[in-house]
């Protein structure tokens, strides 16, 4: 091949233009045929490289390459993305291109092509973290960062989705904080919204992994347990949580001393739908409130979790 593109000056000239690679690696894996990239690339000169073998010139990505050279070798054109480290210690994410060159029905040897897409990957991974971003903020809170009703009443759907199959049960949570208004009011909007970063940090380290904590807005948040399937287990996490709300939250030299009313429902018990569950909870909510903050209740029973309890 290499006698073919002495004989044609202006496609050598045209092959030595251009940026990416290019070059022919005899059926020994011995190079026929380079172009000047590998000067820019590598710091080699081409007449360095001629006679070469392939192995000489990857050398410690030879390996990672080899099922690649391999199979370019019995006939398949490969086609893979690789970063390759230069001497300067620029790291550039190549497009790597072995194409057999076939002659009399055997392979004489491989076509390389190497292009660097260094900029293309940078572009890509750009849009891809805009993508996630988007996504986040589709559903997600912009101030706590919890996930947000949208996501939550995916997770509910298949919690009772789950549930019907399993004949299992859980438990839907609502928590307010007492007299946030207060704080907002007499402290100012950001000082409350820094106690809700805080109370929904506390919050979401008494759960389980496979827990959701949504914020509904304001100072209301939702909490979907697949996991809490008795009254007893709900109690226990109430109280962890609510001990946890009591602890002095500090903002501007000011301890915010913190209560929380909580209002589980059940399913199937209390409900079968997203509605129903959410307004039993809502209800048992209100009786906590009525007994004077920092207290848990369950719909439809009269029991109740006290701040000294």
């Amino acid at each position: 091949m290499d006698s073919q593109l002495n004989k044609n000056p202006l496609l050598l000239e045209i092959l030595n233009s251009i940026d990416a690679l290019v070059a022919f690696w005899d059926k020994n894996q011995i190079c026929t045929y380079a172009n000047a990239a590998y000067l820019d690339w590598f710091g080699i000169s081409i007449e360095q490289i001629i006679g070469g073998t392939l192995e000489a010139l990857l050398g410690e990505i030879y390996e990672l390459n080899l099922p690649y050279i391999k199979a370019a070798y019995h006939g398949a054109t490969q086609t893979f993305e690789r970063d390759i480290r230069c001497p300067d210690g620029i790291i550039r994410h190549s497009l790597t291109t072995y194409t057999p060159f076939i002659k009399g029905g055997e392979v004489q040897g491989i076509i390389v092509h190497v292009a660097d897409v260094s900029q293309l990957k940078a572009t890509e991974l750009k849009l891809q973290q805009a993508l996630e971003q988007a996504e986040h903020l589709a559903t997600h809170d912009h101030l706590t960062g919890l996930p947000n009703r949208l996501l939550l009443e995916d997770r509910i759907e298949n919690a009772i989705a789950v549930a019907i199959r399993n004949k299992s049960s859980f438990a839907i949570t609502i928590i307010d904080i007492d007299n946030f208004k207060h704080v907002n009011d007499y402290h100012g909007h950001l000082a409350g919204d820094q106690l809700l970063v805080e109370v929904s940090a506390r919050i979401k380290a008494c759960l389980r992994k496979s827990d959701t904590l949504t914020r509904l807005g304001g100072d209301e948040f939702l909490l979907l347990a697949p996991s809490i399937a008795t009254a007893a287990e709900s109690k226990s996490l109430t109280s962890r949580i609510l001990a946890e709300a009591r602890k002095p939250v500090h903002i501007d030299g000011i301890n915010h001393i913190t209560s929380l009313s909580i209002g589980t429902a059940f399913f199937p018990e209390h409900g079968r739908t997203i509605r129903e569950l959410m307004l039993k909870s809502d209800l048992a909510l209100y009786q906590a409130k009525g007994l004077g903050g920092s207290h848990s209740c369950i719909a439809n029973l009269n029991e109740s979790i006290g701040a000294g309890k």
